[in-house]
C-alpha cells in the first residue's frame, strides 16, 4: 500500500495511531583549548564489523555502534576528536564526514585548510565527534537546530545517548522551534511534491510529478518517522551528500543508515525536542569546563542577544563555584562560530593568564555591558 508522507502528515491524530500497526513496518510501541588525540589513525585500523556506510565498513573508537555513547555519570561531553589520515586519493571529504557519523558544515569547520572535493592521499583530517550535550531533559529526540545534530536518548537504554547529523530547513523553509512526538513510521514511503515546489518546477520549464513512487528518485529516501506537527518528518534522503547543512523545505534529513537504524528502534508516541541552542556549555568528566559555538540560524536573531546568552549559560553551569574563566575566549566564540570546543577552565584548558580587556572593572561585567549596550542600539 502505498501512501505519501505529506498527506499522512495531515491525519488526524487518532487515525494516526490506527494506521500505525499496518502502515509501520516493523513496529516498536515498546521500545580551542580541547585536547585532541594526536595520533593519527587511518582508516584501514579502524575498519570492523559495525556499520556500513558506502562501500566501508568501520567500528567507532568507542567500541560501541555508530552514534551511540555512554551517558557521563557526571557533567555534560561526550565522544572524542580524533584525527584519520586519507589512504584513498579518490575519497573526499564528505565521504570521510558521513563514514564518520559527522555531516557536511560540521566537517567542513573542523579542517577548513582541507579540501572538500580532493583531501589528497597522506592528510590529515580532524574528525570532531565530540559534543556537549543540549542542556534540555535527556529524554526522547533533541534536535539542536543550529548544531545541525540530533540527540536520542533511548528510554530501554538508560546509559545511552545516540546522535546523528541531520540537515534542517533552509532560511525560507526554517525547521520551527518546539516540542511534538512521532506518529506514524513509514517504510518506503511515496512522495507528494509541494505546490510551491511544483509550481517552481512549471515555471522552470519542468513539470515535478504530483506524486513521487518509492525508489532511488525519491527525496524522502526509503524510511520516514512522521511528527505530529503537519507536514514535518524526519526521513532519509536520496543525496545524503547534502546531510548536515540547510537545505530541506523544513524537515529532518538523515544518513540512509542513520534514519534505518533509528526506525528500528524508536517508539511511536516519543517525545522530539526541537531547539536552537547555537552556544553550548558543559563540564566534562574530568573538570573541564567546555564551551561550543555554531551560526546562529538567521530567522532566530532577534529572539536572544548572543553574547548575553552566553555568558548567561557559563555563569549557570560555574554558580557557586569559585573559578577563574578567560570570558573573552567566550567573545571570540561567538564572534567566530566553528564548532570547535573550547576549554575554558580545568585540566584541558590553556596554562595561561586571560587575556585582559580594556575595563577597570570585573571582566564579566565589561563583557556584558558590552553586550547590553548592544542590544539597547539595536532597539
Amino acid at each position: 500500500m502505498t501512501i505519501s508522507a505529506n498527506l499522512l502528515c495531515r491525519l488526524p491524530t487518532a487515525l494516526s495511531i490506527l494506521l500505525t500497526a499496518t502502515l509501520a513496518s516493523p513496529l516498536y510501541a515498546d521500545s580551542h583549548g580541547e585536547e585532541t588525540r594526536h595520533s593519527t589513525i587511518t582508516d584501514t585500523a579502524l575498519e570492523g564489523a559495525n556499520i556500513v556506510a558506502g562501500e566501508a565498513t568501520i567500528q567507532r573508537p568507542n567500541s560501541l555502534p555508530r552514534g551511540q555513547f555512554h551517558l557521563p555519570e557526571t557533567g555534560d561531553v561526550i565522544g572524542e576528536r580524533y584525527t584519520i589520515t586519507v589512504e584513498n586519493y579518490e575519497e573526499t571529504l564528505i565521504d570521510i564526514a558521513r563514514r564518520h557519523n559527522i555531516g557536511f558544515e560540521e566537517i567542513r569547520m573542523a579542517n577548513p585548510e582541507v579540501s572538500l572535493w580532493v583531501p589528497g592521499k597522506g592528510t590529515e583530517v580532524v574528525i570532531p565527534s565530540r559534543y556537549i550535550l543540549p542542556s534540555v531533559p535527556r529524554e526522547g529526540v533533541v534536535i539542536n537546530l543550529s548544531e545541525l545534530r540530533l540527540y536520542y536518548y533511548p528510554a530501554d537504554n538508560p546509559g545511552i545517548v545516540e546522535t546523528y547529523p541531520v540537515s534542517v530547513g533552509r532560511e525560507e523553509f526554517a525547521t520551527p522551534v518546539g516540542v511534538t512526538r512521532t506518529t506514524i513510521k513509514v517504510k518506503d514511503p511515496a512522495w507528494a511534491p509541494p505546490a510551491s515546489m511544483r509550481r517552481e518546477a512549471a515555471e522552470r520549464g519542468d513539470p515535478a510529478p504530483e506524486i513521487v513512487p518509492p525508489g532511488p528518485d525519491n527525496p524522502l529516501g526509503e524510511h520516514a518517522i512522521l511528527l505530529d506537527m503537519p507536514s514535518y518528518l524526519i526521513h532519509g534522503t536520496n543525496r545524503p551528500d547534502g546531510v548536515g547543512m540547510r537545505v530541506s523545505r523544513g524537515c529532518i534529513r538523515m544518513y540512509p543508515e542513520d534514519i534505518e537504524s533509528l526506525y528500528e528502534r524508536l517508539p511511536s508516541g516519543t517525545k522530539v525536542n526541537l531547539i536552537d541552542a547555537p552556544f553550548k556549555a558543559g563540564w566534562a568528566e574530568d573538570g573541564t569546563l567546555f564551551v561550543q559555538s555554531f551560526p546562529q540560524l538567521e530567522e532566530n536573531m532577534d529572539s536572544f542577544e548572543p553574547l548575553l546568552n552566553a555568558l548567561n549559560q557559563v555563569s549557570e553551569k560555574t554558580e557557586g563555584d569559585n573559578i577563574t574563566v578567560d570570558y573573552a575566549q567566550i567573545k571570540h566564540a561567538i564572534e567566530q562560530p566553528d564548532g570547535n570546543m573550547i576549554a575554558l577552565f580545568g585540566p584541558q584548558a590553556p596554562k595561561k593568564e586571560p587575556a585582559p580587556l580594556e575595563w577597570d572593572g570585573d571582566l564579566f561585567d565589561a563583557l556584558k555591558l558590552e553586550a547590553t549596550a548592544k542590544v539597547e542600539s539595536d532597539a
